[in-house]
């Protein structure tokens, strides 16, 4: 009997070991399924990566302003040019050489190039008011009260919005925040700063009205850079983008407004990128840098100016004359010198003639920024 004992005990032995051992293989065999499976492409790898960018997308925080919504009865721009103008860029613009546009009517993006941001100009224009509170030759917001400015500016997007509905107009400020001076000053950089009380007045305007305000630097002999970083308090407002004025950017020895600045664009480069490093650090909308220009030497090296993924960079034809000479510069400096957006001055007081909104928007390509001195 205890044999018989024995061998059943060593048999039920037997069976407890088997099946241990068959549990231990599933589970190891279930833990390995969890694993996604890697196909030889990459495919699931790509895919996970493209989740994860759409994840960080979705984190962004929203663009504090309110575009001006197109009159109903607004037409289409495409419905309102002729099949050869849907084919050929403004005659005035071409200056005698090749019409045939590089983007379509009414498109801002310069050939070639993407917006990888959820900046502004991905889905509207900015129609901006130029200008200096102490200064009624500095542009017009210097020659208006604040309340009333605000109120010409709309009117002024409001056509820019009725112009072409498929891009509502966004209403900016760009306030000249240093100033170029023929006198070196305290410092001896040859700027004088704008109070940070005007600043901040016209920071409320803009925050008030949803709209945008765009901090203009002239240099003097100081850095971009230097600039960006004496603006920071503002800059770091979601409401708030920064704008360069290449011409009084002077080298020591020289002075702003009798000898002609320039800035390289690896000097454009370092603010955008100190910009793009704002946004991230401190869970900020997307940037815009606007770059002003009117001659070659203004702005060199413009090779090295890239945008990021979070700042949009916009080329400023800002010359005053005749519209026809206007144009065609702008084809030169913009559209033919391209780094992303097209931006477009006009003088109410100096231009011949001062060009509609319509007209404005026929270039090739379409201005994504409009300001108004």
């Amino acid at each position: 009997m205890k044999k018989i004992a024995l061998l059943i005990s060593s048999v039920l032995l037997t069976f407890f070991l088997i099946a241990c051992s068959e549990s231990a293989t599933a589970n190891k065999e279930s833990e390995g399924n969890d694993e996604k499976p890697v196909q030889e492409d990459g495919t699931a790898d790509k895919k996970d990566k493209k989740e994860e960018a759409e994840k960080v997308e979705e984190k962004k925080p929203p663009q504090p302003y309110k575009p001006l919504e197109p009159a109903g009865d607004a037409t289409p721009l495409k419905d309102k040019v002729s099949e050869e103008e849907l084919e050929q860029m403004p005659q005035a613009e071409s200056h005698g050489g090749d019409r045939t546009r590089m983007v379509e009517v009414g498109e801002t993006l310069v050939k070639d190039a993407e917006d990888q941001t959820d900046g502004p100009l991905k889905n509207h224009r900015l129609v901006a008011y130029y200008g200096h509170p102490n200064s009624t030759n500095m542009g017009i917001l210097g020659e208006l009260e604040p309340e009333q400015f605000m109120e010409k500016l709309k009117e002024q997007t409001q056509a820019y919005s009725d112009a072409d509905p498929s891009r509502p107009a966004v209403p900016m400020i760009e306030l000249i925040s240093t100033v170029a001076q023929r006198d070196p000053g305290p410092e001896g950089k040859y700027f004088h700063s704008t109070s940070p009380e005007q600043i901040d007045e016209y920071a409320e305007l803009a925050k008030k009205n949803d709209a945008l305000l765009m901090l203009d630097v002239q240099l003097g002999t100081d850095s971009v850079l230097d600039h960006v970083k004496l603006l920071e308090k503002w800059l770091k407002l979601p409401y708030v983008h920064l704008a360069i004025d290449t011409e009084f950017h002077v080298k020591e020895g020289q002075t702003p407004g009798i000898d002609l600045g320039q800035v390289d664009g690896a000097e454009v480069q370092e603010a955008v990128d100190y910009l793009s490093d704002m946004v991230e650090e401190n869970d900020l909308p997307d940037k815009i840098v606007l770059v002003h220009q009117f001659v070659d030497d203004a702005l060199t090296n413009k090779e090295a100016i890239q945008p990021t993924e979070n700042v949009e960079v916009a080329l400023n034809y800002d010359g005053w004359g005749d519209g026809n000479t206007k144009m065609s510069l702008y084809r030169k400096f913009v559209r033919n010198e391209a780094v992303q957006y097209g931006g477009f001055k006009i003088f109410y007081k100096k231009d011949e003639p001062v060009l509609t909104p319509e007209e404005v928007l026929k270039l090739d390509p379409s201005p994504a920024i409009i300001n108004y001195q």
